[in-house]
């Protein structure tokens, strides 16, 4: 609903949340999944239909970040003592932080960001570049 004002103000930064469970498989399940490569694909499509508006639309892809949403995993994972081994697959070995994700959003809502349009913005430590999740079968 904000893209029409944006676009006569001439302007503007429109930024989506998905998740790297949208870009490859193993990250989530598959209603998830489905789901954030809808948004990606949604903010793909903006992107093209706001040509020429200097409205710009991203999407933010976290990767494992403790939120609301995960807070049942860190909690179980450290009532059996396990939360060492969260991010022990991540190259950086640790999840996310929230402000990582915020700072993210700043970037992409600046100015700093102004040739930026069109993007999933993987924010995960660099998980995404391999597939280190085993599916149960």
């Amino acid at each position: 609903h904000a893209a029409p004002v944006m676009a006569k103000a001439g302007k503007g930064s429109i930024i989506c949340t998905a998740s790297v469970a949208g870009l490859r498989s193993g990250a989530g399940p598959s209603p998830y999944s489905a789901s954030k490569a809808g948004v990606i694909n949604l903010v793909q499509t903006a992107c093209q239909e706001l040509y020429g508006t200097n409205v710009r639309v991203n999407a933010i892809c976290p990767g494992l970040i403790e939120t609301g949403m995960t807070k049942p995993i860190f909690d179980r994972a450290r009532e059996k003592g396990t939360d060492s081994k969260i991010g022990q697959l991540n190259p950086m070995k640790r999840n996310g932080e929230p402000e990582e994700i915020a700072n993210t959003a700043l970037f992409l809502a600046s100015d700093d960001s102004s040739y930026v349009n069109g993007q999933a913005f993987v924010v995960d430590g660099g998980l995404s570049t391999s597939h280190p999740v085993a599916i149960k079968r």
